[in-house]
């Protein structure tokens, strides 16, 4: 890499509205140095106006666009190489709420975590080490208060399970189960699946992935924040195994509609059905769902396996 000069530069316009009396006393200044005026709305305010200069280092010709195919939703499985060849998503599909943990929980954490806990660390994840030699995994992103998790792993003592959120009181309560169990095919992480899968899972390693219930995000302008898209859907495509399964199940029809076609339209994956299926009985009701149900809310259940 070599330094350069300055790059291209491009002139920002914006509008300000002017603070509410009594409030942001130090924006005077920042009227001053704009242009006072009113916008169509016949609001006071003042418009804005500053040059930016793109200043960096030399990457190479601005021709070689190789990178651009992993472009959220313009890449496939196919162009998925290696354990953080897709990138990270803009914004993060979840928000950190607060939630009460109980002493039991808390204990259990700082007990029994370090036993069960996904191994930190860089690279590609050892799951023959941590499951054992041929034994299948799966990685659950996002499992709530984790019963479902724990029903699903003790009704298949076979197969290994990656298990992922990021919400502590739902990981303690995890945690404290599976030490009560004795189950010692699950693995917990207290984090991002999503960034669990780009960065540690290797590709055409996992059985399956599980997104039960993820946060369907209503509003339009959140949108952006849903987990389930076409760069997310190239990603899971990539990690599985030929034949590898990823089971989405959500009760927002418009989020299910959102699923359907974005599953549909990735070239590594065949969503069996083409849409919907009735729960499949290895799935259990989850808690979150029940409500759901209570409410009216209908339950889309989609399945879409890797093609050979």
């Amino acid at each position: 890499m070599s330094p350069r000069g300055p790059g291209p530069a491009w002139t920002v316009s914006a509008w300000c509205r002017l603070p509410r009396r009594g409030r942001a006393v130090s924006s005077r200044r920042t009227v001053r140095a704009g242009v006072p005026g009113r916008d169509a709305r016949g609001r006071d305010g003042f418009r804005v106006t500053c040059r930016v200069t793109c200043r960096g280092v030399d990457n190479g010709p601005v021709s070689d666009t190789s990178g651009l195919s992993a472009l959220p939703g313009a890449g496939s499985a196919e162009q998925v190489d290696g354990p953080s060849a897709v990138p990270a998503p803009a914004v993060p599909s979840y928000k950190l709420r607060r939630g009460r943990m109980g002493v039991v929980r808390r204990d259990a954490l700082a007990e029994h975590l370090s036993r069960f806990e996904v191994p930190s660390g860089e690279g590609a994840l050892d799951l023959a080490a941590l499951f054992g030699p041929g034994v299948p995994v799966v990685l659950e992103i996002g499992f709530g208060s984790g019963d479902s998790t724990m029903s699903m792993a003790a009704a298949d003592p076979g197969t290994g399970v990656l298990a992922a959120d990021v919400h502590t009181p739902g990981v303690g309560n995890l945690v404290l189960a599976l030490s009560e169990s004795g189950l010692e095919n699950v693995r917990v992480l207290n984090g991002d699946g999503e960034e669990l899968l780009r960065r540690r899972i290797a590709p055409g390693s996992l059985a399956g992935v599980r997104v039960y219930f993820p946060d369907p995000w209503p509003k339009a302008r959140h949108h952006k924040r849903r987990l389930v898209t076409p760069r997310f859907a190239a990603l899971v495509a990539g990690r599985l195994a030929p034949g590898g399964l990823l089971h989405c199940a959500t009760d927002w029809e418009p989020y299910a509609q959102q699923m359907t076609a974005v599953l549909a339209a990735e070239p590594a994956l065949e969503l069996e059905n083409d849409g919907p299926v009735p729960r499949p009985a290895w799935r259990p009701v989850t808690r979150f769902e029940a409500r759901g149900l209570e409410r009216g809310h209908r339950v889309a259940d989609l399945l879409a396996r890797r093609r050979p």
